[in-house]
């Protein structure tokens, strides 16, 4: 009985040790910014529905720091694309996904680390792979 219960706790730290391994990409000079800006008029982002929609910002997260988890299930985590897993919680609505995504979650089917473990990912890139993940489980 004591190892179920130590068992979520050791994976939470396995994880947060795990997401800690990127080192923060250098954002390279935009010399024709001005020009792109003006081509281009501004538009209200559209709401995030594949890969494609957010230039693959969602994916590439899920890469680094989700698939560890929600490829295989490890902690109770939803696999991606598991319609009958991921619909309940897809019910609950993106902004109860987005805190435990962001916040972290302890439920009864598993637990979910604060940014996947990752506290170096921004709100909009945990956003943006809850997003993806969604998308592939409708």
């Amino acid at each position: 009985m004591r190892t179920t219960k130590l068992l979520p706790l050791l994976l939470v730290a396995l994880l947060a040790a795990c997401g800690k391994s990127e080192a923060p990409k250098s954002e390279a000079p935009k010399a024709d910014a001005p020009a792109a800006a003006a081509a281009a008029p501004a538009a209200a982002p559209a709401p995030v529905a594949d890969a494609a929609a957010d230039g693959g910002k969602g994916l590439d997260v899920f890469k680094k720091t989700c698939v560890m988890c929600h490829q295989t299930g490890v902690a109770g985590a939803p696999k991606l694309g598991d319609k009958a897993d991921w619909g309940p919680r897809i019910a609950q609505g993106k902004d109860v996904l987005y805190k435990h995504a962001i916040e972290g979650f302890n439920g009864s089917k598993g637990a979910m680390p604060a940014k996947g473990g990752n506290p170096s990912l921004s709100d909009d890139e945990m956003k943006a792979a809850v997003d993806y993940i969604i998308a592939k489980a409708q």
